[in-house]
């Protein structure tokens, strides 16, 4: 059994470095050639999982509702949380997402920040926070297991969001290499080495 973060790192055939992970939550995982690990995030969407798509599309629910409160225009940012949620006005925006139980149903939200990030400060600022956020996971990777190797950025918001990546890579400024193959390939090469011991 070992931490899905793992199979990142070996479908990237790394041995040492650190997998961040961003789509619905976030996780960053780091292992030593030595096979020290440790983990940072990771801790579910209700408490956690700073950088991920369910917390980009809360900070940006509260930047709107906020907005909405100071009797300010509701921006670019407002428009598309309004319209992804198909919601009139702000009580009806908080009612709508008090209905979606499911972390998937807010991370799926989190295009409307980054298709009014061009328009809005606001929408630019938590994705900035977010890169933040993924970077301070890593950061305290490094620090704590002092590994070497190249960050491998993973998950559906990461890799599918460009802005985010550019964001992250500017944050760390240390390598950084993109998950080119499933994580399943992971597990076959773990599998495999195991298989030759």
């Amino acid at each position: 059994m070992v931490h899905d973060a793992r199979l990142v790192l070996a479908a990237a055939g790394v041995d040492e470095g650190i997998a961040l992970v961003a789509g619905t939550g976030s996780v960053a995982y780091g292992r030593t050639r030595k096979g020290r690990e440790a983990q940072r995030g990771g801790w579910g969407w209700m408490v956690g999982d700073e950088g991920g798509g369910v917390w980009i599309t809360r900070e940006a629910a509260r930047k709107v509702l906020g907005r909405a409160d100071a009797g300010l225009p509701l921006g670019s940012l407002g428009d598309g949380l309004l319209a992804a949620c198909h919601a009139r006005d702000p009580r009806q925006l908080t009612a709508a997402l008090h209905s979606r139980l499911e972390p998937m149903e807010w991370a799926g939200l989190a295009s409307a920040v980054f298709d009014a990030a061009d328009s809005d400060p606001g929408a630019e600022e938590i994705i900035r926070r977010a890169a933040g956020e993924l970077g301070t996971l890593v950061r305290e990777l490094r620090q704590s297991l002092a590994v070497d190797g190249p960050v491998v950025l993973a998950g559906g918001l990461l890799l599918n969001q460009a802005r985010l990546e550019t964001a992250v890579r500017k944050e760390l400024a240390s390598p950084c290499v993109r998950l080119e193959r499933p994580p399943v390939e992971g597990a076959l090469r773990l599998a495999g080495e195991l298989l030759r011991q």
